[in-house]
């Protein structure tokens, strides 16, 4: 029983540990916090930080969406030149040489230039891209969401757990203390051997040790679902509830079907990214298409200025528009950034099969831990009851001399192990209907 109690603490602390990297961040606190499980997801959803970090990347996608289509808006430029010529060059033709300006003279231009995308099919395939992207960025919100529910969840029932185990331990180890005190009074007017009063004694140490191991694994447990709510140490959780009130929730599930597991955030999102990938494709595809694209530009220049003072040159303005097409005819690397467009297209394909196998055998395997749980409910309830009467008549017996004290302390041994079972299976049971619910994609 101590060891069940030390491994149920060793489990606590290394989920804490792991879920300790997400940091916290500052509730609004109390002193005292009663706590129910809805209570405790809706305060988990609104601090922890993995929450708002899914958000913020939405936010992104948004503005990235806001940036694509603004690629078809005009675009305005403005240039200012100073250029002095040392030397120009010489054209030499039949008729004799001419000099292409004049030595040591001074050209100053400025302009500006509009520039209008006509047709870009890259542009239009990289907004409805975005778009798409922003999909993946909300289904990666809610995969975040539901496996902080998750977690939450667990941590919850397992915080119940703990305290259940506390109680039970702290109810036997009253008894196992009332049963010292009984013997250890029979022992001083010599009613009963030395023996007897070592082993109730031994037994009352044990329970005492495992009091303080249940104690520790209680800690720990509130400890990690403060981590997952995103809360500080200081708060003190209260939990007003207990496992044997979602006994009649324990009923055995119906079959899990192909179409359940769809909805697994796993399988949506790689849906979504087989959809980016195509997308992909048909954006590479435009490296195949020509362009085209409107530039109005105005300048005012002047030429073969004999000094650097611009301020006195005279200026001459020109207006010019230009329509342009570029056709591309051939580059090597668009075929090739197809190809593995391609190959990543049929590896994801694998990928979802793989994991829609891997989906559908967890699902169906915690469907069978559930009905394993409900099957053997009943039992373990009639063991506690059992175990608790066996408890009243090995006392009994011992009290009237024809029961030994290692008859009572099996006894008292057994109610522990069984009470602690009843309450493991109920456990059991809620936390995998809690991993069910994730893996068939379930919203609280």
């Amino acid at each position: 029983m101590m060891n069940f109690i030390l491994k149920r603490s060793k489990f606590v602390a290394v989920g804490m540990l792991m879920t300790a990297f997400c940091g916290t961040t500052t509730y609004a606190q109390q002193a005292k916090m009663e706590l129910t499980l809805d209570k405790a997801i809706e305060i988990a959803l609104a601090e922890n930080p993995t929450m708002k970090v899914a958000d913020k990347d939405i936010e992104l996608k948004q503005v990235a969406q806001t940036e694509a289509w603004q690629a078809l808006l005009p675009s305005l430029e403005g240039s200012l030149g100073l250029s002095h010529s040392i030397k120009v060059a010489e054209m030499r033709t039949s008729m004799g040489t001419f000099k292409m300006g004049m030595d040591g003279s001074t050209t100053a231009q400025g302009g500006v230039t509009l520039t209008l995308p006509l047709f870009a099919p890259a542009v239009y395939q990289n907004m409805k891209l975005t778009k798409e992207d922003i999909l993946v960025a909300q289904e990666k919100a809610r995969s975040s969401k539901l496996d902080l529910v998750n977690q939450v969840t667990k941590a919850y029932y397992s915080a119940l757990l703990s305290k259940e185990s506390l109680e039970v331990i702290k109810k036997s180890y009253n008894l196992s203390k009332e049963n010292f005190e009984l013997i250890d009074n029979s022992y001083k007017v010599g009613r009963v051997s030395e023996y007897d009063k070592i082993s109730a004694e031994v037994q009352m140490r044990n329970m005492s040790s495992s009091v303080t191991s249940a104690e520790t694994g209680v800690k720990l447990s509130l400890l990690q679902l403060k981590v997952l709510m995103g809360v500080t140490a200081d708060v003190e959780l209260v939990l007003n509830d207990a496992l044997k009130a979602y006994e009649k929730q324990l009923v055995i599930p119906g079959q899990v079907s192909e179409e359940e597991v769809e909805n697994n955030t796993n399988l949506k999102q790689l849906d979504l990214n087989m959809a980016l990938l195509q997308r992909s494709r048909k954006l590479l595809k435009t490296n195949f298409m020509p362009t085209a694209a409107m530039q109005l530009t105005g300048q005012y220049q002047s030429m073969s200025n004999p000094d650097w003072n611009f301020f006195k040159y005279t200026y001459s303005p020109s207006v010019s528009l230009a329509f342009a097409v570029s056709v591309p005819i051939y580059k090597a690397s668009n075929w090739t950034k197809l190809k593995s467009n391609s190959i990543q297209i049929s590896q994801l394909n694998d990928t979802r099969d793989y994991t829609k196998r891997q989906l559908s055998m967890a699902a169906k395997s915690y469907r069978e831990n559930m009905v394993s749980t409900v099957a053997t409910l009943e039992s373990n309830r009639q063991a506690v009851m059992q175990a608790d009467k066996a408890v009243a008549i090995s006392a009994k017996r011992y009290e009237i001399g024809k029961g030994t004290v290692l008859e009572l302390n099996q006894s008292e041994t057994a109610l522990t192990q069984a009470e602690l079972t009843y309450a493991q299976s109920i456990y059991e049971y809620l936390t995998n209907r809690a991993d069910l619910d994730y893996t068939l994609g379930k919203e609280k």
